[in-house]
């Protein structure tokens, strides 16, 4: 198989899966737990202005997550998303350990080290950014 045919390929498939995990964290605070209730642990995390934190990382995470999925403005928005992970870690799992069972930082590390690779190896030929920088 055609080396970047594996690449875009790994590409698309890393952006389907982060894309999806994200829309899905969007909707959790935006229809299950609900902004009110997201709101009350931004604010015992000590997260600066909680309800408008609230509001940007749902708004982010439906956005951004969807916008992972079709491969629009990738690099932008998975950079966008790294520092939102970025904040996660330093006001909600720096402090829990290492695993994600006890709240500790595994899980954002993952997602900020996958974030990175579709920053540094962009959306691939597979997306709509693929589509609309071609020759």
């Amino acid at each position: 198989m055609d080396k970047p045919v594996v690449r875009d390929a790994a590409l698309l498939f890393l952006r389907i899966v982060l894309g999806t995990v994200f829309v899905a964290h969007g909707w959790d605070k935006l229809f299950l737990t609900g902004l009110t209730e997201t709101t009350g642990q931004f604010s015992a995390w000590g997260v600066p202005q909680p309800k408008f934190s609230v509001w940007l990382v749902m708004a982010t995470e439906l956005l951004g997550g969807a916008l992972l999925v079709v491969g629009l403005l990738t690099t932008l928005v998975a950079g966008a998303l790294a520092l939102l992970m970025v904040a996660a870690l330093w006001f909600v799992h720096v402090g829990a350990g290492f695993f994600t069972t006890t709240g500790g930082v595994e899980f954002p590390v993952v997602m900020v080290a996958a974030l990175m690779m579709i920053v540094v190896f962009g959306a691939g030929r597979a997306s709509l950014d693929g589509v609309l920088t071609r020759d």
